[in-house]
């Protein structure tokens, strides 16, 4: 970023650092979420992104950015014979089977974007600037996406997004 511009974050960096600390298990855990926090919103500003907000795009990709760590972290396990008698995991475990496996089943445009939705990016705006496709394009292929997945897994149009979960 030029010298003449002031720096976005420096007025909410000590609140950013407060959340990204309350957010990790360690303080060098925060140091790096803030550093990258920092360097998307630097990009993105340098690359012509018009935020309104700076502050509140810093600590959304900041949550975003924590949601994704935590998920990768999260180890997943394969399901055999025996963990399939496990009595309650055993019925989650085989929804979010079929719920993968049905995403997979999606058409490429919408399989794209349910997988980022997957890695965390909730925001329309924030999967219209990764794929280069205008926000309406997004969200009518999003909610296409949901439709054929409340299909195939058998749930009414009414049915809430977070029971896909």
């Amino acid at each position: 970023m030029a010298s003449d511009q002031p720096d976005p974050l420096s007025p909410i960096w000590p609140q950013l650092r407060r959340r990204a600390r309350r957010l990790c298990n360690s303080a060098e855990e925060a140091e790096d979420l803030l550093q990258e926090t920092a360097m998307r919103l630097m990009q993105a500003l340098r690359d012509g992104a018009v935020i309104d907000a700076p502050d509140r795009y810093a600590m959304i990709t900041l949550h975003n950015l924590a949601r994704q760590s935590w998920r990768q972290r999260r180890e997943l396990e394969e399901l055999t014979e025996d963990t399939l008698l496990t009595p309650p995991a055993a019925p989650a475990r085989l929804a979010c089977a079929e719920l993968q496996a049905a995403i997979a089943r999606l058409p490429a445009d919408q399989l794209h974007l349910m997988q980022l939705v997957q890695k965390g990016e909730s925001s329309p705006r924030v999967l219209a600037t990764l794929t280069g496709l205008p926000v309406g394009t997004v969200m009518s292929r999003l909610a296409r996406a949901r439709a054929r997945l409340r299909s195939e897994m058998d749930m009414t149009a009414e049915t809430p997004v977070s029971d896909l979960l």
